[in-house]
């Protein structure tokens, strides 16, 4: 289940990175993965385990439901799934520092739940200059999912807020972008859609970064 970064595929996500800020990749999380990481978050959402997401960190984190709507849990590694999913990750931080010389050494990320009706305002995940989260991913566990279900990621264009891109939450779709760079939302969704939002970090200031669910 080992994440297929072929020497075809780095150059892509390098490439998208380096000039746009952002990269899709469709396929890049095989289902058996995907499947696994969703019935975990099933069961913490059945047995309560999640908590409502805020903005803010630090003493200024506070719930907002005009801004989201959303639940959260953040991964530990206590499962094989989320054990396998956190190896993939480290594979791909390798790949960034060993091209990008951005210095990344940690990875947090956390399951994010939205029910239908639930979304994310726009906003960027990290301020230019903190050096905390600099690159974002999202990967989406939602197999089957509809066009008409809504829930899609919305990229803007930081300068002029155009938008970029409308990506649909599909099962094992991972996105790549960089956080102070791309402002981006999760418009209201109509079906239950569940995504991993992480980032990588370049040290262990808390900042003033937004603390946002994908």
């Amino acid at each position: 289940m080992a994440l297929e970064i072929t020497p075809d595929i780095t150059e892509q996500l390098l490439d998208a990175l380096v000039c746009q800020g952002w990269f899709e990749w469709p396929h890049a999380v095989t289902d058996e993965l995907c499947q696994a990481l969703l019935d975990e978050v099933q069961f913490y959402d059945e047995e309560g385990a999640l908590q409502k997401a805020g903005i803010g960190r630090g003493q200024v984190h506070q719930l907002n439901q005009e801004i989201r709507r959303d639940q959260i849990k953040w991964l530990n590694g206590s499962t094989l799934a989320q054990t396998t999913y956190l190896q993939q990750m480290a594979q791909l931080q390798y790949q960034l520092n060993r091209a990008l010389f951005l210095g990344l050494f940690e990875y947090e990320s956390h399951f994010a739940l939205y029910k239908s009706g639930d979304f994310y305002k726009k906003h960027l995940d990290s301020f230019r200059g903190q050096a905390n989260r600099m690159v974002t991913t999202v990967l989406y566990l939602n197999p089957n999912w509809q066009s008409d279900w809504g829930g899609e990621l919305v990229i803007y264009d930081e300068a002029s807020s155009c938008q970029l891109a409308v990506i649909t939450p599909e099962m094992g779709k991972l996105v790549v972008f960089m956080s102070e760079q791309i402002p981006h939302e999760v418009l209201p969704t109509r079906k239950e859609r569940v995504s991993i939002a992480g980032w990588f970090r370049c040290n262990n200031s808390i900042g003033g970064n937004i603390d946002p669910a994908l």
